[in-house]
């Protein structure tokens, strides 16, 4: 996420929807003589609505993110998905993951006027730029490495992971001139999940999630957000996800190269192809047909190269090039 232009109002959103109960739950969890001075809306999100909220008060400045689902699907799963970002964040206080430390969770909007989460400040902005690419894509397999070795208890262990595609959910794009690469694809998936070894998740890692300082020598990884998915599950689908996303921003053998950092890094993949081809196309055939539910967020950063037919042109020569490796 990166900050909006400008600030606004903290008690209206662009819909004109009231945040003043939202606004006075923050501010009863604040210090005293603490309050609320700004508020800027951060862009690249898709799921929620999240803003950096300026705090000033006796001791200085500082600012947290404020999540909020407004839209009706997310409404309705938001107790299960706040009060799991909740628990991890708990989890991840202890860990060496770059993650925000929770303030407050209201998942049921008891006491505000959307489901919410409260949350520190991380340093860092989104990059998704070609420039740099190759580079940011070796901080991400290492830091995503470090993610899966989070160690869990049976009590902390997050929900196992669930598929976010399936043959009969697949909608291949209807201009496609290559229909048979998409009922090859969908065939692969047809099969039962391969077995695997299961670690920690977190189930969206993509660039636009990972915060960067720095540049050359001094890049690194600031902040890894968005952790309402966390799931325990193959480490094959946690890199599947992180190609896709790779091959539609940058392309297709930005997406292919992945899999081999993360494993240079001193991860372990499936052995077998023909498993590591099955995580793959599960994951990239839940962005068809076009990719256009990320591609929003992205163009809001400043990638409005990302055009519905440059996406459906890398996700069609993405799913060609893992059948000429893999299958």
């Amino acid at each position: 996420m990166v900050a909006g232009e400008g600030t606004e109002h903290v008690g209206v959103d662009r819909e004109g929807q009231s945040w003043d109960v939202t606004r006075a739950w923050v501010e009863k969890g604040l210090a005293e003589e603490e309050r609320i001075e700004d508020v800027a809306r951060l862009r690249g999100g898709w799921t929620s609505e999240m803003r950096r909220l300026d705090i000033c008060g006796r001791d200085g400045r500082r600012s947290l993110v404020l999540r909020s689902f407004v839209k009706p699907f997310y409404v309705r799963h938001a107790e299960g998905l706040l009060n799991r970002e909740a628990a991890i964040l708990r989890l991840l206080g202890s860990t060496d993951v770059p993650a925000a430390a929770l303030v407050a969770v209201d998942a049921t909007a008891q006491y505000c006027d959307h489901p919410s989460l409260l949350m520190s400040l991380l340093p860092g902005a989104v990059r998704l730029s070609d420039e740099g690419a190759g580079r940011r894509a070796e901080l991400l397999a290492r830091q995503l490495l470090r993610i899966h070795r989070v160690s869990v208890t049976a009590q902390t262990r997050p929900r196992a992971y669930q598929a976010w595609a399936s043959p009969e959910r697949v909608s291949p794009p209807e201009d496609t001139e290559r229909p048979e690469l998409w009922q090859w694809a969908v065939d692969v998936i047809r099969r039962e999940p391969p077995e695997y070894p299961a670690c920690f998740l977190h189930r969206d890692f993509h660039p636009g999630n990972v915060l960067f300082t720095g540049d050359v020598d001094g890049l690194r990884i600031s902040g890894v957000v968005d952790w309402v998915e966390t799931s325990w599950g193959p480490a094959d689908l946690d890199v599947a996800h992180c190609s896709t996303a790779l091959a539609l921003l940058h392309g297709v053998s930005a997406g292919m190269r992945f899999a081999d950092l993360y494993v240079a890094a001193g991860g372990t993949l499936a052995e077998d192809h023909a498993s590591h081809l099955y995580w793959r196309l599960l994951d990239a055939l839940a962005f068809a047909p076009d990719a256009e539910k990320v591609a929003v967020p992205w163009r809001e950063v400043g990638r409005t190269d990302l055009t519905p037919a440059l996406l459906t042109r890398r996700l069609e020569g993405y799913l060609q090039a893992l059948f000429a490796r893999y299958a």
